[in-house]
């Protein structure tokens, strides 16, 4: 059997991406031929040559990338923190940049014991699940209220369980719902959320608007609607000295720190940026 270059094929499927208008193609392909591979991306350069059916291997992925099927999709899992969930058709597949929401997160917690902690609209569960796996102590509670999300949420629970971590506390729940969470009023310490935020009506790429559920995307008032909820139930939750973080569109760089400002009982409001430099997400103490 006539071994290739491995080197051609990602250069081909790099150009069949960029072609097909995909943002990162280069990565893609990297990650993709990673993936068939069963070796990290890091280690491509020690793979010189590979056998024809992983080059059609390859090729077949590249495809499904190219009609702009999510890459998570392709491999199965996304990666939060130091950990990787799965991932797939149903729940939100979560984004490089939460993961500044979630060094935040951790940093409010470096010195704190039991640690409780709160995760709003869970989706696949990342941001309580790589809570867990790096503060072992902390208490972790999170809630959806879509089914799908929740069973996604369980399953990679579960498998986080398997390998060693502690157990989250994991709740089917609207966060509208005046009395969410009334047993743990004043005595949490963390509250993250990476609720849907997308303004009705504005254009996203078809990974989005093809693959992630609408629901876990876009919300009414012109996308503050559910960070109105968690602004209110987080006022409530957050024990003095515990602290908020919420990410929210681009658009909303003025709008979410206005409306945390607007509650007395929270303080040291700061908008933050993600790494392309756009407003993403604010934090907020409880005084």
């Amino acid at each position: 059997m006539k071994r290739q270059p491995l080197r051609l094929a990602i250069m081909e499927a790099t150009r069949i991406l960029d072609d097909a208008g995909v943002s990162s193609p280069r990565t893609d392909a990297e990650l993709i031929a990673a993936h068939v591979l069963g070796v990290e991306r890091g280690r491509l350069p020690l793979v010189p040559l590979v056998d024809s059916p992983v080059v059609d291997a390859i090729g077949q992925l590249v495809a499904q990338r190219a009609k702009r099927v999510p890459l998570q999709h392709l491999t199965g899992w996304a990666a939060m923190g130091g950990i990787t969930l799965d991932v797939g058709p149903g729940v939100f597949v979560p984004r490089p940049e939460t993961e500044l929401l979630l060094e935040w997160g951790l940093k409010l917690l470096r010195g704190r014991e039991y640690p409780v902690v709160v995760d709003l609209c869970t989706g696949s569960g990342a941001l309580a699940l790589a809570v867990a796996h790096a503060k072992a102590d902390a208490v972790v509670y999170a809630v959806d209220i879509d089914s799908q999300a929740l069973a996604w949420a369980r399953h990679n629970a579960d498998a986080r369980v398997a390998a060693g971590d502690t157990p989250i506390r994991l709740y089917s729940g609207d966060i509208g719902d005046p009395t969410i969470f009334a047993e743990l009023d004043g005595l949490v310490d963390l509250v993250l959320c990476n609720p849907p935020y997308v303004p009705p009506g504005t254009a996203v790429p078809p990974e989005v608007s093809q693959h992630d559920p609408a629901h876990a995307v876009f919300a009414q008032e012109g996308g503050l609607a559910v960070i109105r909820h968690a602004i209110a139930l987080s006022a409530r939750l957050l024990r003095p000295g515990g602290g908020l973080a919420i990410e929210h569109d681009d658009t909303h760089g003025t709008a979410v720190p206005t409306l945390l400002s607007a509650r007395r009982v929270l303080s040291s409001v700061e908008a933050h940026q993600d790494l392309a430099g756009r407003p993403r997400f604010v934090t907020a103490r409880r005084g």
